[in-house]
């Protein structure tokens, strides 16, 4: 399954009406409010059933629904599923600004949660008995859905970071597979002074893997409460980021070749592609996009900033969601929390998602699972690693979506002139601050 996230950063999002003095927002629904919905009220719903309209592109979810319906079977679940990135997005906000065909239940991406939340499109799910929920999920998950008291999503999963390495090309090459950066800036030396036809990984810029790696390093350029926003990309732990990935640019260890496209899985599945660090939902993509290189392939954790530091960082992952001006709202609270936190979770893992419930991760029968596209390794014990050493005080932007969609024509002038990344870091900060500033938002 190929995430979405990549597609959408390039996609200008529509905020207009998700500016702070929209109206259209506020809700006309009680129930998501403040007092309480027993479980009682949620089988009785259940039992007089209804129709739920989910809007997700999450493949997975149809087999849910299939199995939510037959578990409840007068229960109709409505999924709509031919939109996704920025597709997905602009319909919901033209739903909510038009107050008019609503879903009740929506996938929102970590890094998008925040700016509907803020502007009330969403309910808060406290009062269902999410807060309860906490300690079921993995530390970034949380956080991401979780704002204080309130909760605004179900986490659904999530893309705790590793690096895949073909093995074949380091061997053929005998170059140790990295464990920290600085070691891999020296493997990507070595492999293309080796053949000049290799590169240590494909990256063309990307906010995605770039916010990734500075979450990793501890840099928190984004600190949001409330309306009260700041910008900032100037700290240490910043500068260890670009001082470390300058050097690729600027030797072309890197290849200046974009993610998704035919030449990156060409690279991938040809040896000229050397690693691949991003999240942990990428096994099913090896084995769809590039079944060339089945047993080449390797997963290790993602390199260390500093040599025996387990920290880590999500790439991607979503939530379930109900707008505040959806309807049956006992009906997809219910859904929402079987296909993350029930029964459902187990489905969508069989069909190849990656979890955000610890459980799950932490299951025998999850970690001990051997992967035969990487030669039978368990590759599920690095990732369940890499999800427990995410540090939860990770914050997006109530404007993200903006933010991610500029990222191209800011930061990535780093990859095809002179301009240093640190440079275009700063552009991005200042555009972001810009930008918030014209939506209404305090922003320093």
């Amino acid at each position: 399954m190929r995430r979405t996230t990549s597609r959408l950063m390039r996609g200008i999002a529509v905020l207009s009406v998700l500016a702070l003095g929209a109206t259209a927002c506020g809700g006309s629904d009680d129930s998501a409010g403040g007092e309480p919905v027993s479980g009682d009220d949620i089988t009785a719903a259940l039992e007089k059933g209804g129709t739920v309209t989910v809007w997700a592109w999450e493949p997975t979810l149809k087999t849910v629904a299939a199995d939510f319906e037959k578990k409840y079977p007068k229960v109709k679940i409505n999924l709509v599923a031919e939109r996704s990135g920025d597709k997905h997005y602009t319909a919901l906000t033209n739903a909510i600004s038009a107050e008019k065909g609503v879903p009740d239940v929506a996938q929102v991406e970590y890094f998008a949660l925040s700016q509907y939340a803020l502007t009330k499109g969403l309910s808060d799910l406290a009062p269902f008995g999410a807060d309860k929920l906490k300690d079921k999920y993995t530390p970034g998950p949380w956080n991401a859905v979780n704002e204080g008291d309130a909760v605004y999503g179900l986490p659904m999963d999530s893309g705790p970071m590793a690096m895949f390495y073909n093995k074949a090309v380091f061997d053929k090459h005998k170059v140790a597979v990295p464990t920290t950066w600085d070691e891999y800036v020296d493997a990507a030396r070595k492999l293309h002074k080796a053949d000049p036809k290799v590169f240590i990984a494909a990256d063309a810029g990307d906010a995605g893997f770039t916010t990734s790696a500075l979450w990793q390093a501890g840099s928190r350029p984004y600190k949001v409460d409330g309306t009260n926003v700041k910008v900032d990309f100037s700290d240490a732990k910043a500068k260890k980021y670009t001082d470390t990935w300058q050097p690729l640019i600027d030797e072309k260890l890197v290849a200046p070749i974009a993610g998704w496209t035919d030449d990156w899985y060409k690279g991938l599945g040809d040896g000229t592609l050397a690693t691949l660090v991003t999240g942990a939902w990428m096994p099913a993509n090896f084995v769809t996009g590039v079944p060339q290189a089945s047993g080449d392939w390797r997963a290790a954790p993602m390199p260390a900033w500093t040599k025996g530091d387990k920290a880590s960082a999500e790439n991607g992952g979503s939530s379930l969601a109900l707008p505040t001006l959806g309807k049956n709202k006992e009906l997809a609270y219910a859904f929402a929390e079987y296909a993350n936190s029930g029964d459902g979770v187990q489905t969508r893992i069989d069909e190849g998602a990656f979890p955000a419930t610890k459980a799950e991760l932490e299951s025998p029968e999850f970690q001990s699972k051997e992967f035969e596209y990487f030669g039978g390794q368990k590759a599920n014990e690095i990732f369940a690693e890499s999800a427990a050493n995410v540090a939860d005080d990770w914050s997006y932007l109530p404007f993200q979506q903006y933010a991610n969609s500029i990222f191209n024509d800011t930061v990535g002038k780093a990859y095809v002139s002179d301009t240093k990344l640190s440079e275009g870091l700063k552009t991005w900060q200042d555009a972001s601050i810009k930008y918030g500033k014209e939506q209404g938002f305090t922003v320093e």
